[in-house]
């Protein structure tokens, strides 16, 4: 599993799956969310703006990574 780590106390998920190159775009990121493609800590979820803390795990199509800050 791969870590994005973060310097503040949350991502929201869109940035986050921007910054960690499963999506190419923030367009796309927000494609992704709202058409079911994102899991985080195992539960689908379609606020493309979630928090993400530290702990928190994401998984889009079998790629996942974890959220590693503060």
């Amino acid at each position: 599993m791969n870590e994005l780590r973060i310097d503040t106390p949350f991502i929201r998920l869109d940035s986050a799956l921007k910054l960690s190159g499963l999506a190419e775009t923030g367009g796309h990121a927000k494609i992704l969310v709202q058409e079911g493609c994102v899991l985080v800590n195992g539960e689908l979820c379609l606020q493309r703006g979630k928090k993400l803390v530290s702990g928190d795990v994401v998984d889009l199509d079998g790629e996942e990574f974890e959220v590693v800050g503060p």
